[in-house]
Order: C-alpha cells, then sequence, then structure tokens
C-alpha cells in the first residue's frame, strides 16, 4: 500500500501509476469473474482505456470519455445493461483506488 498524498494525485501517472495499474487490474479481475466477460473486456478496452482518476474533496472520482456507451462496439448488449455494467465497473475502480491507497471506509474502526 502507498502512502496517499492528495497533491502528488495531480501528477498521478508520475507519483502513482503502479497503484492506478493494480488498482484497474483489480477491479477488472473482479468484474470479469461477476459479469458477462465479453461485455467486461469490451468496457475495459473500448472505454476504461481512455477513462481518467482524479481524487477531489476525499473521494475518487472517474471521468469517462464523452459517449461512452456509443463507444462500446465489440458486444451486442442493451443499453440499460450497459449502463448498469459500466457503472458497476466504475464504482469498482472507486473501491479499489480506496483499498490500494488505504483509504477504503470499511477498515476505518467505527465509533
Amino acid at each position: 500500500m502507498a502512502d496517499f498524498d492528495p497533491e502528488k494525485f495531480e501528477d498521478k501517472y508520475a507519483n502513482y501509476f503502479t497503484e492506478l495499474q493494480r488498482a484497474y487490474k483489480n477491479a477488472f479481475e473482479t468484474m470479469n469473474d461477476r459479469f458477462d466477460s465479453e461485455l467486461i473486456h469490451a468496457i475495459d478496452q473500448q472505454v476504461l482505456n481512455e477513462s481518467e482518476p482524479f481524487y477531489e474533496d476525499g473521494e475518487f472520482r472517474i471521468e469517462l470519455p464523452e459517449n461512452p456507451t456509443d463507444r462500446v462496439t465489440a458486444v451486442v448488449v442493451d443499453e440499460e445493461k450497459l449502463e448498469t455494467t459500466l457503472e458497476r465497473y466504475v464504482e469498482e475502480i472507486r473501491t479499489e483506488l480506496r483499498s490500494v491507497f488505504g483509504l477504503d471506509e470499511r477498515d476505518e474502526p467505527k465509533a
């Protein structure tokens, strides 16, 4: 686990490239195990390959490219399933980023 510094995250690829790769890989593996692998591969290769993680106000945010669902052409899938799966995948990436950087709320002591 890397010591996380929000200011260093502004230059994330220079400071946290390995951690970002790990978070995205972990999210991919989780999603690939639970959902249609062809759809997960398509989302990974056609949408998330151009996504951008940000850390703002204590939270990770994933910025997707413009018209993300229109980019998925490698599989035939209804729009609702695609949107739902993409939303779940983005949330899984956010979860993995919190985990990789030791910011996972589930690990914090409860009051």
